[in-house]
């Protein structure tokens, strides 16, 4: 017994507890009670044998308990004091003193036989008791309380069918004991007796269809009479007395027709003799055949209550089921689920003209309609309150509001882009109808769209007067989405793309009545009705599939027919095992659960078919039978046949497990009657408990790879657990492997539910939970199954007690007049400044407690820094019923919080209903494109909503409703989200409402993608199983299929929905060869004016965590264009479309690193001018180089930045790509927030980031640092502290992606790194200076390289060089012949020239003579390209085909005139070998493109400068260059940080190893000396280092002069001036920073 006390509000209760005696029996009473009990008993006895009756059942039940290899399907674990066994009772043995002592023995319940484990026959299923005791005192019930969580950890759940058992069970147990045990699960209510009735009080009306048969007491009558006299004793009549009353009133409201004599009100007494909390033999339980049947209910009931109850156990066929003849329901008809389960009376089956039927066995049959399976097809109570919320929302967006439904997707609207130096007008191309060509002009990027369509008209129309401008739309070119008419041209993502990469703006110009507009909702899509499950039967779903009602109909027929069948033959064992087998189906349609009391049916129905007809006294006996002859004169079946007894039996067991299945998702607050007490919460002082009684369908697996399992349980509230959670016993599985390594514990699975129901009624009754697991375990705690495997879910039965009156939660009131806001400027300056430093803090992750007290005490002194709102509601001490009426007062009264901010109030540290909605509430003023990025975010928020209907699923449904973009993305999402193992349900339903409300063409095209992501998964999973040789054809052969789902069907990309394709390019389909195999697949376009759609399909990798990092990207791409930061990103698009599969867009005219470096050889990722080379190839001019230069600086400072702050790991350089245009992009996020990928022991990622000497290279242009690495710098460094300002938020936005399942992303620690990346605390003075060194560090990383280098070894091991990739020259962008060029008859180098672009080198001229020109031309190689196309020629050719290259290796310095002349001659010696060559080389395309003249040899003459003429060459005596500084002042502190240095000059022309020292003058002491670091040799150095003054006044300071000085350091020789400034401080504004340039000059200093 678990016990659990707390200062949270819960009441403690004591761990023991027996029933309270007010009064003892006295002995006369006694003696009376012994004598009324021994005459009944003696006169209904039938059995001679009554002892020998016990033993054989006692006998019986310790064989049950033996563990049997072969029926071993139920895990069970009894405890060591279960096997004790207690004689039995024989009444008629007892001498008066031993029954008086019987009677007035306190303890006498806890002596009944215990019932044992019994293993189950059809179904694995196991029972245990686990207790969760919170007691709760008034204070703290608020309705979102999520508990009792349910954790299954590597334990069975502790199996006790001991002498303790609980007071309430599940009631399907016939054998179970039929008292409550010492330490039960209930709800202790004051004046009332511990042991509980269980009303049955149905709210609305319910039609039964005949009878039902109502299983067996699990008391013999013998005991059940006694019972009858200790229950008329005093304290029972006592404690029942107030329950007995309200009860019978119930009872009568719905079993209107039967009188029920005064008498009958002690039935409910009884009811504690049951241990069913749904199914108590109540006056409504009494069965009624037939009319004439029906006069003998009350004459009985008059008679004694007792003797109805043991009329229905002597009369098991007389109750039996009524089965169905006309089999399905009427079609469209209301469905009401019974809140009464046994009600079957011949008053309402009269009203239904439902007459029941015997067959000539005597049994009953079904009569039309099917109420109780209509029951179980009826969704809950709570899911059809959410279908008419979802019902009335619908109304709201009618179809003919064209602004909600314009049946097209609108392009999305974001920042607009502000890219410095460049024109702000762009060149427009629209195609108009009636024009051959298009209509091009240029227009600036602010115009409006409906601007440019009047302009656009004005080439149609003479007068626009006549022309309605706003019926007209600007389509995009080559994809189905349009223009937004009032947002200006340049601020929509498409025209961003367009400029970003340099390509042309191509519209067209629509009506709205020519737009295809096929995603519109229609009149009939408005009629339609909400139905959450219409549409969800083609998703694939990741588990197994409930069966529906129809189904189960079957099944039910299929078992009446096998029960019919094995009374009519004689040979009855097949038969009997044909029963099994139905009974087996129907436990699996019903989520698996097999009940005890089928397990104990179907284990006597065995038996008593193998018993002989004379034992047929045995077997009534050993049902509990007891005498039959009032039974027998109803026309009930024969009594002498055991197996028709046990098959009655068995079928009563069925109908109760179809109840127990149809009521345990209903709302209690359905049952409550007008007169029925209700009781606030807050006033409650009653202890809380339950009992998890039973877990069925536990996987075969755990059995076999488990050795403990165990179950813990716990109460929460935002988020935390409100006490310290229940453990129960571990209980033994499989034998432990002792040279097994042991593991910690392993989650297994989790399932919730809310204490007080969607109508904050308190939870009670029997509730089955499904814990959703999968067959193969999860190595990570909080991962979600992989996509292969099956889910399959255990159902975890709750009992929760019922009491007489409701328990509801109500909302305080609230009291404006409490809240007063008060100035914070009348606090205490100590008091002030820290509150203020709390409130700017970024979050509340780093609040101490002591913190949030002095937060929440000064609360009221907050609103006006309405953004702390989330630290102030994260620092409430508790959240008691007493206190929210305060909370709430102050949330009415707390100005509007910006969309963002708001956000984390969608967190699990917020769990009040209240909080949620007034958040949704601000959220509301988010745009629909904004809400589109953070989708993700608010799908993965609705696990936090306590109940299914919230503001938080309204708000999303109404932004779908009015935008397909949202819609669209919403579905992937939510059908992303059905893998969750906990919430996969409730996903469910907002997706069936998602359906249902988007319209028959929205549901018909997302239905096409789900179909087409189907096949391509289906075409990946064979090309990834094939071998390599034979990948390309089964690409090819199954690629087919998918075309011929083209054949029928135009499909948008789920991808980008605004890309519609028509066909697939088989030809061009392809596989990349990375482990996963992912597909290239591309697509025909079915706009004529698109180009074709490239995308990669992957399988065997989960893409969430991919679109988590891009999705933070783009938020901070986002955040940087706001500041007017273009870092020129590339922001791809990838779609997880299931579980490990997805799809992810490919960028075109990319390479990754590895690529590009591997034409420089295995090694060549330690070379500097690979990628440099690479972009001038496809950039050959100056302007276009210059161009793809400064997009790779940008979007490198944007990439570092990123990909830091993220924690992205496992950066090789197949993970690295660059564009053409020079736009470098990450790709593969498969490790992140600092997770590295590991090498054995060996951290492959070392650096900070990736930044590599050939990234340097092309940012200097050149091997020398430039002013362009500091303006890498500077960016880098503004792009840090504009994300560090939103630190709140990326904090936020991870925080709600916890829940999502993500392998690196599982708790809250998880998100220190990016806290700590963030450096939110610094200023960003400070943050500079650390960004700057992890420049540094990165840049002087060697480990980055030999990763790249590691990464080549492999990729040359697995892939080598692919036969069809012909070696090409880096420096050329396409492949030349000689057929193009001519035959060259002569060649030679000519000559060589010194260059300085950028650094010192020498370039041959090489002259070339061709057939048929009478000039020679001129082309400029150098000597490493020659030594290219050598290394190039030797991949295709044999080394002895070809002339020897000159050696490499030169002693001294390699950039002098004497190795230029050497060189020359020995590579005038090549070429002359060379051509001389078999024809086959010097005839080869590769030799042709050597000697192609480039665009660089046309401009040889302005390319061919002197080496005076160098931009380096220093003037004797002269200072040059300039220092940038930043100046500020705070705390009286001066702040001078030395950022970067340009242009310095040197009398010998040697780059000097600078280093900065300043002076405050005066200073005769020199003691104000501050230093900087030397770096070394370069005349552009950066420093961003901070030199601090402390101690000096403003005054003081303005009576200074700063002096700095710029020195050259030298190992050899003294240190030399390199220039100076003298700057008087009193020319500056010390209250804020100053950052500018200054010019150095030959000034003095010290």
């Amino acid at each position: 017994m678990a016990q659990i006390s707390s200062n949270n509000g819960f009441k403690q209760c004591s761990s023991h507890l027996e029933p309270t005696r007010t009064k003892e029996v006295d002995k006369e009473e006694a003696l009376q009670m012994e004598a009324e009990a021994l005459a009944k008993l003696q006169k209904d006895r039938r059995v001679t044998d009554n002892q020998r009756g016990f033993e054989l059942s006692s006998n019986t039940r310790q064989k049950a308990q033996v563990y049997n290899k072969q029926d071993y399907d139920l895990m069970v674990f009894p405890e060591s004091d279960t096997q004790k066994r207690t004689v039995d009772i024989d009444v008629e043995k007892l001498t008066q003193a031993e029954l008086e002592k019987l009677l007035l023995d306190d303890s006498f319940e806890t002596k009944k036989t215990p019932v044992l484990p019994v293993t189950p026959v059809l179904s694995p299923s196991f029972s245990a008791q686990v207790y969760l005791r919170p007691t709760i005192q008034r204070g703290q019930w608020p309705p979102g309380l999520p508990g009792p969580s349910t954790y299954t950890l590597p334990s069975i759940y502790q199996s006790t069918y001991s002498s303790k058992q609980t007071a309430f069970q599940n009631g399907f147990n016939p054998r179970m004991p039929a008292f409550p045990s010492t330490e039960p699960i209930y709800l202790s209510f004051p004046g009332q007796s511990p042991y509980f009735s269980y009303p049955l009080t149905p709210a609305t009306p319910f039609l039964p269809q005949g009878s039902l048969p109502i299983y067996r007491p699990v008391v013999s009558p013998d005991m059940a009479k006694l019972f009858d006299k200790i229950a008329s004793t005093s304290e029972f009549l006592k404690n029942g007395k107030a329950r007995t009353d309200l009860e019978i009133t119930n009872s009568k409201a719905t079993v209107s027709n039967v009188q029920v004599s005064p008498k009958s009100e002690d039935i409910s007494k009884f009811d504690w003799l049951d241990l069913d909390p749904l199914s108590k033999p109540k006056v409504d339980n009494v069965e009624v055949l037939n009319h004439e049947e029906e006069k003998n209910i009350p004459g009985l009931l008059a008679e004694d209550p007792w003797d109805a109850v043991l009329l229905e156990e002597r009369s098991p066929a007389s109750c039996h089921l009524e089965r169905k003849v006309n089999g399905k329901s009427p079609s469209g008809a209301t469905v009401t689920r019974s809140q009464s389960l046994n009600i079957r009376t011949t008053q309402f089956t009269k009203a239904q003209g439902q007459i029941s039927q015997k067959d000539p066995n005597g049994t009953s049959s079904l009569s039309t309609g099917s109420s109780l399976l209509q029951e179980i097809e009826v969704q809950n109570e709570e899911v059809a309150a959410f279908c008419q919320s979802i019902t009335k929302l619908k109304t709201k967006f009618p179809y003919t509001n064209h602004c909600t439904n314009p049946g097209y997707l609108l392009s999305p609207v974001t920042v607009q882009r502000n890219i410095c130096g460049e024109n702000a007008s762009v060149k427009v191309s629209i195609e108009i109808e009636g024009f051959q060509l298009p209509v091009t002009f240029t227009c600036d990027v602010s115009s409006t769209v409906e601007i440019i369509i009047m302009q656009a008209l004005c080439w149609v129309h003479d007068d626009l007067n006549q022309v309605d401008v706003g019926s007209y739309v600007l389509k995009v070119c080559g994809q189905e989405e349009v223009l937004q008419n009032n947002h200006c041209l340049g601020s929509h993502e498409h025209i961003q793309n367009c400029r970003k990469w340099d390509t042309e703006i191509k519209l067209q110009l629509l009506t709205f009545s020519a737009m295809c507009q096929n995603l519109a909702r229609t009149a009939e899509d408005d009629k339609t009705a909400v139905d959450l499950n219409k549409h969800l039967h083609q998703m694939e779903k990741p588990y197994k599939e409930v069966i529906t009602r129809y189904p189960v109909e079957e099944l039910l027929d299929s078992y009446h027919n096998q029960v019919e069948l094995a009374l009519q033959i004689e040979n009855q064992h097949r038969a009997v095992d044909q029963v099994i087998k139905a009974v087996r189906k129907i436990c699996s349609a019903l989520d698996g659960v097999e009940t005890l009391a089928i397990t104990e049916s179907v284990k006597k129905l065995k038996r008593a078919v193998n018993l002989p007809r004379s034992n047929s006294a045995d077997v009534t006996s050993l049902s509990g039978e007891d005498d039959m002859s009032k039974s027998s004169s109803r026309g009930s079946l024969n009594l002498e046949n055991p197996v028709q007894v046990s098959l009655d039996q068995l079928t009563a067991a069925i109908y109760d497990l179809l109840r127990l299945h149809a009521n345990s998702g209903r709302s209690f607050a359905n049952c409550a009657q007008s007169n029925r007490n209700i009781k606030e919460a807050w006033t409650t002082t009653e202890q809380l408990q339950f009992t998890i009684f039973a877990a069925h369908g536990i996987s075969s697996n755990w059995v076999s790879n488990y050795e403990k399992y165990y179950l813990i349980c716990s109460l929460s509230h935002n988020g935390k657990d409100l006490f310290k959670p229940i453990q129960s016993k571990k209980s033994s599985g499989s034998s432990p492997d002792s040279n097994k390594q042991r593991k910690g514990p392993e989650a297994l699975g989790k399932v919730s539910l809310p204490l007080f129901d969607f109508k904050r009624f308190l939870t009670c009754g029997t509730k089955l939970l499904y814990l959703w697991t999968s067959s193969h375990t999860n190595p990570v705690p909080g991962t979600v199954p992989r996509k292969g495997y099956v889910m399959e879910r255990i159902v975890l039965q709750v009992d929760f007690p019922s009491s007489t009156f409701d328990v509801v939660y109500t909302t305080p009131q609230l009291d404006k007049s409490i809240i007063q806001q008060h100035n914070l400027e009348t606090l205490e300056n100590d008091t002030k400044g820290k509150l203020l430093d709390i409130l700017h803090r970024d979050s509340s992750l780093g609040l101490s407690k002591e913190d949030k007290a002095f937060l929440w005490e000064k609360r009221y002194y907050c609103l006006k820094y309405p953004n702390c709102l989330p630290k102030v509601l994260a620092s409430a001490p508790n959240w008691k019923w007493v206190n929210l009426a305060k909370t709430y007062s102050l949330l009415q009264q707390w100005p509007p919080l910006h969309p963002l901010t708001a956000l984390e109030l969608l967190d699990s540290k917020f769990a009040d209903q209240e909080v949620r909605s007034i958040a949704v509430t601000w959220i509301e003023a988010i745009s629909d494109d904004e809400l589109t990025d953070l989708l993700p975010q608010f799908v993965q928020a609705l696990k936090y909503e306590i109940y299914l209907n919230s503001s938080l699923v309204h708000f999303l449904l109404s932004r779908a409703l009015g935008n397909i973009h949202i819609a669209h993305n919403l579905y992937w999402l939510l059908k992303d989200a059905l893998h969750d193992a906990q919430f996969g349900a409730r996903y469910e339903h907002v997706l069936g409402a998602l359906l249902s409300v988007g319209g028959k063409g929205l549901r018909e095209e997302l239905l096409k993608q789900t179909k087409l992501v189907q096949l391509l998964g289906g075409v990946a999973e064979k090309v990834r199983q094939a071998s390599g040789s034979a990948r390309q054809v089964v690409l090819q052969r199954s690629m087919e299929r998918v075309q011929s789902f083209f054949l029928r069907n135009k499909c948008r990309l789920p991808l980008n929905p605004s890309l519609v394709a028509k066909e697939l390019n088989i030809k061009s389909c392809s596989f990349f060869s990375s482990n996963a195999v992912p597909l290239k697949v591309t697509m025909v376009n079915a706009d004529p004016m698109g180009e074709e759609i490239n995308v990669m399909f992957k399988v065997g990798e989960d893409l969430r965590q991919d679109m988590l990092a891009l999705q933070m990207i783009k938020i901070m791409d986002k955040i940087w264009l706001k500041e007017g930061l273009d870092l020129r990103m590339v922001i791809f698009k990838c779609l997880s479309t299931g579980r490990d599969r997805g799809m992810v867009e490919l960028v075109p005219a990319s390479d990754t690193l590895r690529k590009i470096q591997v034409e420089y050889g295995v090694t060549g990722s330690f070379k500097d001018k690979p990628l440099a080379e690479w972009l001038r190839k496809y950039n050959p001019s100056e302007e276009e180089y210059e161009k793809a230069s400064e997009n790779f600086i940008y979007s490198c400072a944007g990439c570092c930045v990123a990909t830091y702050v993220l924690g992205i790991c496992d950066r090789h350089n197949d993970n690295i790509m660059l564009r053409s245009t020079g736009h470098m992009f990450h790709i593969d996020f498969g490790k992140f927030l600092g997770h590295a990928q590991m090498f054995g022991s060996f951290k492959r990622d070392r650096a900070p980031f990736v930044l590599t000497s050939d990234m340097a290279y092309v940012i200097n242009g050149g091997e020398k640092p430039t002013i362009r690495f500091q303006l890498f710098v500077d960016l880098c460094c503004q792009a840090y502290n504009l994300i560090r300002k939103q630190t709140n938020l990326f904090l936020n936005l991870l925080s709600l992606m916890i829940p999502s399942g993500l392998p690196e992303l599982t708790s809250i620690q998880d998100l220190k790194y990016v806290r700590d990346a963030l450096q939110p605390q610094t200023t960003d003075a400070e943050a500079t200076i650390f960004f700057t060194r992890l420049i540094e560090s990165s840049l002087g990383s060697i480990a980055t390289k030999f990763n790249f280098f590691i990464h080549n070894l492999a990729q040359l091991r697995f892939s080598g060089l692919p036969s069809n990739d012909e070696p090409i020259l880096s420096f050329s962008p396409k492949t030349y012949s000689f057929r193009q060029d001519g035959r060259i008859k002569e060649v030679s180098v000519f000559t060589y020239h010194k260059k300085y672009n950028p650094d010192k080198h020498y370039i041959y001229v090489v002259r070339i003579l061709r057939e048929g020109q009478l000039e020679p031309s001129f082309v400029f190689r150098t000597f490493d390209e020659f030594q290219e196309l050598h290394n190039k020629l030797s991949i295709i050719f044999p080394l002895w085909k070809l002339p020897g290259f000159p050696n490499r290796m030169v002693l001294g310095r390699t950039h002098i005139k004497d190795v230029a002349a050497k060189r020359k001659i020995e590579l005038n010696s090549y070429l002359q070998n060379l051509m001389s060559a078999s024809t086959d080389v010097a005839e080869c395309d590769l030799v042709c493109t050597f000697f192609h003249p480039l665009l660089r040899d046309e401009k040889a003459e302005g390319l061919a400068r002197s080496a005076d003429a160098g931009p380096f060459s220093p003037t004797p005596g002269q200072i040059g260059g300039a220092v940038k500084l930043s100046v500020s002042y705070r705390n009286g502190t001066l702040f001078i940080m030395v950022m970067h240095i340009k242009d310095l000059v040197t009398e010998d022309g040697a780059d000097p190893n600078p280093y900065v020292k300043t002076y405050l003058l005066p200073d005769t002491h020199k003691t104000s000396k501050r230093k900087t670091k030397i770096s070394r040799k370069t005349r552009n150095p950066t420093f961003n280092e901070m030199l601090v003054y402390s101690g000096y006044s403003k005054e003081t300071l303005r009576q200074r002069q700063l002096q700095l000085s710029v020195l050259s350091a030298e190992s050899l020789r003294e240190n030399f001036f390199l220039g100076g400034v003298t700057l008087p401080l009193k020319d500056f504004n010390l209250s804020k920073e100053t950052v500018k340039w200054y010019q150095l000059t030959a000034a003095t200093y010290l």
